[in-house]
This record gives structure tokens, C-alpha cells and sequence, in this order.
């Protein structure tokens, strides 16, 4: 039984509901970092594939087209219909990867965005360690820093002040986007689950967040970490934080639609 339960109900709520409504915006928000990460991956024809956290199932069709037998699994319900949607060809499973029992092993585990939202990290890279052949390998992409990602930490540093106050230090390691922004504890999870090889490679890119300021205040507060807070902000409190939002992404709209950076970790290693 999993015990990523508070994580399993945001994804079937309202998280995975907003990210299978928007999944074409959201797809093409991620396309180039989506890119780098099949192309560091090496997908070869007949490879048995394990999509980890598949969500509405961008990589895993990317991956089936290239001639890999894919396995997507998500715990959202919501983004798994959309996925099958898309594309009924490919095998999904509703399931959490850190725990499920795997009905054959796989030549590669991948994961754009999937494994950051773990509560036991240590215990999932093992299962997942479990689930691949004596040759396989893994690959998945994860965020560096707030401070590196621009495009997602803008709306998020503006909406902070909004926040209830606390006396207790945020756990930086918490299931979430940033969990896995510090490379050297990314590498010992690795190397504690038994992978070897590690590499760690940088990757850099400007997104295009959207057309208009308009658009963007808007998308930044339905995905991302500005969304949890806008959603529990009410009357002249939530209007405050959306003004300070739309001013913190004013310099970014310069006439051709409005780009922030963004940096991720392409993480590979093998069995």
C-alpha cells in the first residue's frame, strides 16, 4: 500500500483535473525540456519502457512512436483518462511506481517531472532500481533551484508575502516540484538504491509561458506552486496577490509573448 496518500489525493482532485484540461498548453510549455530528455534517454526499438508519473501521456506516445514498448503509470485518474484519450494503444496503469509490484522488467525507467513527488524517495528509487533488467537504465528530468526557474518561482515569490505565517522552516526535500533541486542528494538516493553510474547533466531553457500578461497571470495561478495558494485566497486577499502577480511578470511581456527561463537536471544512471 502506497503511503504517498496526500499526494495521491491532489493529483485525482483538482491538480489533475486543471493539468488534463490544459494538457496541450502544458505539453507545449515543456516541449524543449520534454526533447532533451527522449534524447538523453536513447529510446531504442523494442525496449521495455516504465513512464514513471506518465500523467496525460506526452512521453509515453513519444516513446511508443520510437518503437519502445511503454508502460505509463500515474496515480492520477484524471490525467490517465486523458492519456488513454489520446492514444489507446499504449498500456497505462493507475498506480504508484514507488510501491506497485512489477509484472516484468524493464529496460529503461523513465520520468519527466515524475519522481519529485515521492514520500519516501530512498524506498521508491529502490522499487525502481527492482524493476529494471541486470543492463537497464534510468533517466528522468527534474528542477534545479526556485531561484534557476524564473518561469515557475515569479509568481511563486510574488504571492509569498500572501502566505499565513509560520514558525517552521519549509522542508526543502518535501514532496513537490523543488525536492530534487540539490544534485548531491539526488546522487546518494541514487547510489543508496544500488544504481551506478550516475551522471548529473545541466540543462537550460527559455520557455514561452504565454501570448499576453493576461494569459500568463492566469496560467501561473491554475499550475504550479503559486495555484495551492491563489485556490485558498478569497475576496480583497486573493485579488491583492493576482495584482502582485500580474507586476511581477510585467517585465517579461515585452510584445512577443512573454519567456522566462528555466533549469533542469538530466539524471541518468544504470542498474
Amino acid at each position: 500500500m502506497s503511503s504517498n496518500q496526500e499526494q495521491i489525493e491532489y493529483w485525482n482532485d483538482r491538480a489533475g483535473e486543471t493539468w488534463a484540461e490544459l494538457q496541450d498548453r502544458l505539453d507545449a510549455l515543456l516541449a524543449p525540456l520534454s526533447a532533451a530528455a527522449l534524447a538523453a534517454a536513447e529510446v531504442r526499438p523494442g525496449d521495455q519502457v516504465l513512464d514513471v508519473g506518465c500523467g496525460c501521456g506526452d512521453t509515453s506516445i513519444a516513446m511508443s512512436a520510437m518503437g519502445a514498448k511503454v508502460l505509463g503509470v500515474d496515480v492520477s485518474a484524471p490525467m490517465l483518462a486523458r492519456a488513454r484519450s489520446r492514444d489507446a494503444s499504449i498500456e497505462y496503469q493507475q498506480a504508484d511506481a514507488a510501491t506497485m509490484d512489477f509484472a516484468r522488467a524493464f529496460d529503461l525507467v523513465f520520468s519527466r517531472f515524475g519522481v519529485m513527488f515521492f514520500d519516501d524517495a530512498a524506498a521508491a528509487f529502490q522499487n525502481l532500481h527492482n524493476a529494471l533488467t541486470s543492463d537497464g537504465r534510468l533517466l528522468f528530468v527534474c528542477w534545479q533551484p526556485p531561484a534557476r526557474n524564473p518561469w515557475m518561482a515569479t509568481a511563486g515569490r510574488a504571492i509569498a508575502p500572501y502566505l499565513p505565517s509560520s514558525d517552521e522552516a519549509p522542508n526543502s526535500r518535501a514532496p513537490g516540484p523543488f525536492a530534487f533541486a540539490d544534485a548531491r542528494y539526488v546522487e546518494q538516493i541514487l547510489q543508496d538504491a544500488g544504481f551506478s553510474r550516475i551522471r548529473i547533466k545541466s540543462h537550460e531553457e527559455s520557455l514561452k509561458v504565454a501570448d499576453t500578461l493576461a494569459e500568463a497571470v492566469q496560467f501561473q495561478t491554475r499550475v504550479g506552486p503559486a495555484a495551492r495558494v491563489i485556490a485558498e485566497l478569497e475576496g480583497d486577499k486573493r485579488a491583492q496577490a493576482l495584482a502582485a502577480v500580474e507586476d511581477a511578470l510585467r517585465p517579461f511581456d515585452r510584445g512577443s509573448g512573454l519567456h522566462l527561463d528555466s533549469a533542469v537536471w538530466l539524471v541518468s544512471a544504470e542498474a
